[in-house]
């Protein structure tokens, strides 16, 4: 396993990363308030943190969909949780020009699912210096992944992660292949798994991202028992008031119980003991 440091940490070590955040970037009080929650439980449970939230949402299923604050701004909101908290923060770009200027914020950079292919994208991430997470595209087999690892290792990217979001499954469903993650950790790079994004119903809803909010401890435990090196939930204190991705955004007063779970599952199989 080819670990990347973050920090003061390591990616794909002894210890679980949590990348977790509001989906969007609304406001600073917002990403302040679910990055000093989070960030004490992830210390509680002995797990590693990553604050994320999304400067900007550029694959909406509405044209009338909120996007968030814009690029400047929506990094300065990051600055600000990083400079606060003393925390590596991440979010996603979508173009490779925006790269340069997102990496003087972002510790980690993210490329979305439905990108994870583009070879200017990725080169320009690489470039960056950054460690970069790529989201597996839902129309992705697991072993083709190989392919972007290559590529991103043909760039000279100082580090590499996939993360799994579930694949296609018919109309507006997505499912996860759990042995799939074995699978992509098998080529060497930390494997990390999406589960609130994995519980969306794309454009089930016509004009947003419908979604099974309900099934995400199912498939994080899931997850967690095949063995991952991170799991990234998207949280928000108020889900069905969030700007986007309301309906699979994990409720703040629920992660406690969830990361709980998490922790337990990983000392049933000896992976981490739980230090509560």
């Amino acid at each position: 396993m080819t670990t990347f440091r973050i920090g003061s940490f390591d990616v794909g070590g002894p210890r679980l990363t949590i990348i977790a955040g509001p989906c969007l970037a609304e406001s600073v009080e917002l990403c302040h308030h679910v990055a000093e929650v989070v960030q004490e439980l992830c210390a509680r449970y002995g797990f590693n943190y990553i604050f994320k939230a999304s400067y900007d949402k550029a694959n909406r299923t509405s044209a009338g969909s909120a996007r968030g604050a814009g690029m400047e701004a929506g990094l300065g909101i990051l600055r600000s949780v990083k400079e606060r908290f003393a925390l590596p923060v991440t979010s996603d770009i979508h173009l490779p020009e925006q790269a340069r200027s997102a990496a003087e914020v972002l510790d980690l950079v993210q490329i979305p699912a439905f990108l994870c292919r583009q070879s200017d994208l990725l080169e320009a991430a690489a470039e960056t210096g950054r460690p970069v997470n790529v989201k597996k595209g839902q129309f992705l087999a697991p072993w083709d992944t190989k392919n972007i690892i290559e590529k991103l290792k043909g760039f000279g990217a100082r580090g590499t992660m996939l993360t799994e979001r579930g694949t296609t499954f018919g109309y507006n469903a997505l499912v996860v292949d759990m042995p799939g993650l074995e699978t992509m950790r098998s080529y060497g790079v930390p494997v990390c798994f999406d589960a609130t994004h994995s519980a969306q119903r794309p454009g089930g809803a016509g004009t947003v991202t419908g979604g099974a909010r309900e099934t995400i401890p199912a498939m994080a435990r899931a997850a967690t028992a095949v063995g991952i090196d991170a799991l990234f939930l998207e949280i928000h204190p108020n889900p069905e008031e969030a700007l986007s991705d309301a309906a699979t955004q994990w409720p703040l007063d629920q992660a406690e119980a969830l990361l709980r779970q998490v922790a337990a599952v990983r000392e049933a199989v000896g992976l981490q003991p739980s230090i509560v």
